[in-house]
């Protein structure tokens, strides 16, 4: 790791912690409203999504800083600097306004708009996340060895995010009365579980970048497969509030298998 990103990492774990507490106070016991596009955002969204951006940039003003609540709605931004922060600062805001802790703060680290390392705040676990490509995986500072196991009906347990396109469904049929499969709420950590060894495999029909970002570094300093099922949003060039949806998968290469089968 060079000295310009290694001291970006070391800035943004200190700025993610900053964020814990208030994190977990608000947690079920904040206000929420409805955006227009049928999401829930609750004030700690706005909250550390304003005081991460804030931070970041005062350390690093040649940076630029993107966040799902940064109020960019109808705006394009063009990415032209080196690196790029992408924010998600409740992922998982419907589990959190409930008081459901399947909710993280995510945040990755983009160069030339590839992701090179991410933060994932676990609230469930009450547990900090981080790696990214040939930084390894940790945990509170603690390398992560993501330990493989066969994809089998009898263990198999892979992660699902509802409601699925009825075509979707119909295809994945054969995988949901044969395996256990689970609902989180939070993209964000049903890849983060995959990438970590908890979860077999995920495939999520309808993230935005900010859901992955995070998520996608992680998988890569797992060294666990991954792959977009249409077009990948990296390198990324620009960022929209009202950008294309992305269909993603992960998990161990049997799991991937049966699911391209299932899909194709």
């Amino acid at each position: 790791m060079d000295k310009a990103l290694r001291h970006r990492v070391n800035a943004a774990r200190v700025v993610v912690r900053n964020q814990i507490l208030f994190f977990r106070r608000q947690l079920g016991e904040v206000s929420s409203e409805w955006k227009a596009d049928d999401t829930r955002v609750t004030f700690a969204d706005f909250a550390i999504s304003e005081q991460i951006t804030r931070e970041l940039l005062t350390s690093f003003p040649e940076d630029t800083c993107l966040s799902e609540e940064s109020g960019l709605v109808d705006e394009e931004v063009k990415l032209k600097n080196k690196y790029t922060w992408i924010l998600d600062p409740v992922d998982g805001t419907n589990n959190y306004a409930l008081g459901v802790p399947f909710c993280a703060i995510s945040l990755a680290l983009l160069k030339e708009g590839r992701p090179v390392y991410g933060f994932l705040y676990d609230g469930c676990r009450n547990e900090l996340l981080e790696g990214g490509p040939g930084a390894g995986l940790r945990s509170e500072g603690s390398r992560l060895v993501r330990t493989s196991r066969p994809f089998e009906p009898r263990s198999g347990i892979l992660a699902l995010h509802f409601p699925l396109p009825e075509t979707t469904a119909k295809a994945l049929f054969p995988l949901l009365r044969t395996y256990r499969v689970r609902c989180l709420g939070s993209a964000a950590l049903q890849l983060a579980y995959v990438a970590t060894g908890k979860l077999d495999g995920a495939l999520d029909e309808r993230v935005k970048v900010w859901d992955i970002a995070a998520a996608v570094a992680l998988l890569e300093g797992a060294a666990c497969p991954y792959r977009f099922l249409g077009e990948s949003p990296f390198p990324l060039e620009r960022f929209s509030l009202e950008g294309p949806f992305c269909r993603i998968a992960a998990g161990s290469g049997e799991f991937l298998q049966v699911l391209e089968k299932s899909l194709s």
